[in-house]
């Protein structure tokens, strides 16, 4: 017993200021791609090499609309290494409370050889994601008064939160990040954030995979458990987005494809700070203490 007191006062604080600061990461961790839009000659090359569809294009007129979907990328690299115009980065707070806003585009006139010869100014047209599941419809004065609860527990949610976490058909990935947001270094807890083993006890989910056919209905009845007002945070860029697996006669897809989600996490798999950064920004703390 003394050994280890010693030893741990010996090594100090070892958990990370964020958010009250930026967080540190190593300048060899993948983060999201950023692409040089004025630059980009062609996007056909790391379209192709692309192996999750997240960058696409689509020609008319003489005209290539090229998409950037950070919700499917998996931050593999290898777009940036069939193009000059794409380089990875280490910024891994991604998080995003609407689908459409992890969508990036542009607009080109294109060359007889196929290649961008001018970037059109304006705001591309960005194709419209898969609504997701209505709400159930209610009437009354009691959806007004839900609506304010919902909104005051924002703030409710700043001092406590009760989390868990379902894996939906991952590889496992997300998971072992997920650990280590209890670890010494991350410490989820000292926000008063605690994972619990039920979904009656539970304020968020925290969705992991894609959604399998054998766990669809699982998810839903865990959705359907956890009590109001609740909030659900997908993860990874199958929960964002389906990942490698898409939808096929085994998976779903995306977590928003079953049930609501309200933030989404991308990468493959998100580090604990993007996990951290997703949780905050869903109970509207993601920028706790920075200065």
């Amino acid at each position: 017993m003394f050994g280890i007191l010693g030893k741990s006062l010996s090594t100090g604080i070892v958990t990370t200021k964020y958010p009250a600061a930026p967080p540190k990461v190593s300048i060899r961790a993948r983060g999201r791609p950023e692409i040089d839009w004025t630059q980009w000659k062609d996007a056909r090359p790391a379209a192709a090499a692309c192996p999750t569809g997240a960058i696409s294009f689509q020609d008319a007129g003489g005209h290539r609309t090229a998409r950037f979907d950070l919700a499917q990328c998996i931050f593999c690299g290898l777009c940036a290494d069939a193009d000059p115009a794409i380089r990875m980065t280490n910024r891994v707070e991604c998080a995003a409370r609407d689908r459409a806003s992890l969508i990036s585009a542009a607009r080109y006139k294109l060359g007889d050889d196929g290649a961008h010869r001018q970037l059109v100014p304006g705001p591309a047209p960005v194709a419209t994601e898969p609504a997701r599941p209505p709400a159930p419809a209610v009437s009354s004065p009691l959806e007004s008064i839900g609506r304010q609860i919902q909104q005051r527990s924002r703030l409710i949610f700043g001092r406590s939160l009760h989390i868990r976490e379902v894996d939906a058909g991952s590889c496992n990935g997300c998971e072992i990040e997920i650990a280590g947001l209890n670890s010494p270094v991350y410490d989820i807890e000292r926000f008063g954030i605690h994972f619990v083993a039920s979904p009656r006890h539970a304020d968020m989910l925290l969705v992991t995979g894609p959604v399998t056919r054998n766990m669809e209905l699982a998810l839903r009845k865990t959705y359907d458990a956890t009590p109001e007002p609740r909030c659900v945070v997908a993860v990874g860029a199958c929960g964002c987005g389906g990942g490698i697996f898409g939808v096929n006669y085994a998976t779903r897809g995306p977590v928003d494809a079953v049930i609501p989600v309200d933030v989404y996490v991308p990468g493959c798999p998100p580090n604990p700070h993007a996990l951290l950064h997703g949780i905050l920004r869903a109970i509207h703390r993601e920028q706790w203490g920075r200065i």
